[in-house]
């Protein structure tokens, strides 16, 4: 998932289009962007405009559509869905009225305590519409100005309430508010357009420089912005308070092994270079006599730079990619995933045959793309294929919000690997080691990385007192 957020700005809407196309990769289910235009005299009211709908970016918002999104402030969401197919009412940003306050709210993260949470509200009257953590949100922010707490107390209010993984992003009438959560798990940045006074909050920073912005800073962990007109519409202000002290960051690893495009800086880290150092640690811990380094592309491009540059073999581009198919991993079904792999890539024959070929990719999470490929190689001519992984075996599913569903499908839980090796059907298999991992982050220990050691920062409450594999807490993460 991922945020983008326009302020002060004669085509909001538009800015918040071209954002969301550039953090397209972060999910392909569902695009949605809501633009609001304050009064231009007294006596005029607040105009707002929305739109959402399930498919890409392009196709949600063709030109007429956009056009019809007038306004200077903007908020937009793209979704890739955790538990099935995605359904149009679940697309955000979600959208409620109530006592004169207009709130679109998009939310990228995962709320372990959600299902708590909703229970709670539905006995306290909350109707539900959506399956999606957002309404949540506005449930708990409208059960705090009920109490008589102001907008922002609300949204503090309601932040301390969840647990969890947690990006916000809303509009609030004419103001626009940025939430990150105490650890900082999900990236979030603030930037503003060169010379104007405009303001623009994303996910990840590929997105300012479509946009022709400038990466101010990374909003902190635990930090809320609040943007809005005062007594100057042409010069909006930025307040940040700090709701939550941080305890210590803990990032999602697989943001740099994965998720983020890499022309972004994610946690401080420049992605490209980040990856190319994974690539240089695995050729130290696992060398190999072949005859050349191929990606799988596009998340093993740069692993695999590194990879060549550090054992000193030629790099090859000799699987094509077909870029018109979604990224496999993110797909909601395993029927949706075995087709991808087909169509997705297709290596060059004519190369292959007869060579010992090292693939280097991201991660091997169910298996099943991994030995449909390196099927697909053989069948191809190739003597020998080797696989290197940047990262460790995922051996443990992510609670805020990465597509790792269940224990039961994680490949790594269940076989060894020499036995994954064998299952696939590689000559030779190595992932990077975690503490190989570390090595080429600047700040290792502000890295969370449950995926590979259990060790959640946060458990649901009822399972404080459980191991890190504990499956009911998965389970309830999940629901």
């Amino acid at each position: 998932m991922s945020l983008i957020g326009i302020y002060n700005h004669p085509k909001a809407a538009k800015m918040a289009y071209f954002g969301l196309y550039a953090q397209q990769h972060r999910g392909q289910q569902s695009a949605g962007i809501v633009s609001r235009r304050p009064p231009k005299a007294a006596g005029e009211e607040l105009q707002i405009f929305e739109h959402i709908g399930l498919g890409l970016v392009p196709d949600v918002f063709p030109e007429e559509v956009l056009n019809q999104l007038r306004g200077s402030r903007a908020i937009g969401h793209v979704l890739y869905s955790r538990s099935g197919s995605p359904r149009l009412r679940d697309a955000e940003p979600f959208r409620v009225q109530h006592r004169g306050l207009d709130l679109s709210i998009a939310h990228n993260g995962a709320l372990l305590n959600a299902e708590c949470l909703r229970l709670r509200l539905e006995k306290a009257g909350a109707i539900f519409h959506t399956n999606t953590d957002s309404e949540i949100f506005a449930h708990l922010i409208i059960e705090a100005l009920e109490k008589g707490d102001n907008l922002s107390e609300a949204v503090i209010s309601a932040c301390k309430a969840v647990r969890g993984a947690f990006c916000l992003l809303i509009l609030a009438n004419d103001q626009m508010i940025a939430v990150r959560d105490p650890l900082g798990i999900k990236p979030l940045s603030l930037g503003r357009v060169e010379k104007t006074d405009t303001w623009v909050i994303a996910s990840e920073t590929c997105a300012f420089d479509l946009l022709e912005a400038q990466v101010t800073r990374s909003i902190r962990p635990g930090e809320m912005i609040i943007i809005d007109a005062a007594e100057n519409l042409n010069a909006p202000n930025l307040t940040s308070i700090q709701w939550a002290n941080s305890p210590g960051c803990k990032h999602c690893v697989f943001e740099l092994v994965y998720f983020a495009r890499p022309d972004s800086v994610v946690f401080g880290e420049e992605v490209y270079s980040c990856r190319k150092r994974m690539g240089i640690q695995t050729a130290k811990e696992a060398p190999c006599k072949a005859d050349c380094v191929m990606p799988l592309p596009d998340s093993g491009v740069y692993f695999a730079l590194g990879y060549a540059q550090g054992t000193g073999l030629p790099y090859e581009h000799a699987m094509i990619r077909n870029h018109y198919v979604g990224r496999t991993f993110i797909q909601p079904t395993q029927e949706m995933r075995s087709f991808d792999v087909r169509i997705k890539l297709n290596p060059v024959s004519g190369f292959i045959r007869g060579k010992r070929v090292v693939i280097a990719d991201d991660s091997i999470v169910r298996g099943t793309t991994v030995r449909g490929r390196t099927s697909h190689l053989r069948e191809s001519g190739a003597k020998e294929v080797h696989f290197r992984v940047s990262s460790p075996p995922v051996k443990f599913p992510c609670l805020y919000g990465v597509d790792f569903p269940s224990r039961e499908e994680l490949i790594a839980v269940h076989k060894s690997n020499e036995e994954i090796r064998e299952y696939i059907g590689l000559d030779s298999l190595h992932h990077l080691s975690l503490e190989g991992l570390k090595e080429v982050l600047a700040k290792p220990e502000s890295f969370c990385y449950a995926c590979f050691d259990g060790n959640y920062p946060i458990l649901p409450d009822d399972e404080e007192e459980n191991a890190a594999n504990c499956e009911s807490c998965v389970k309830s993460a999940h629901k």
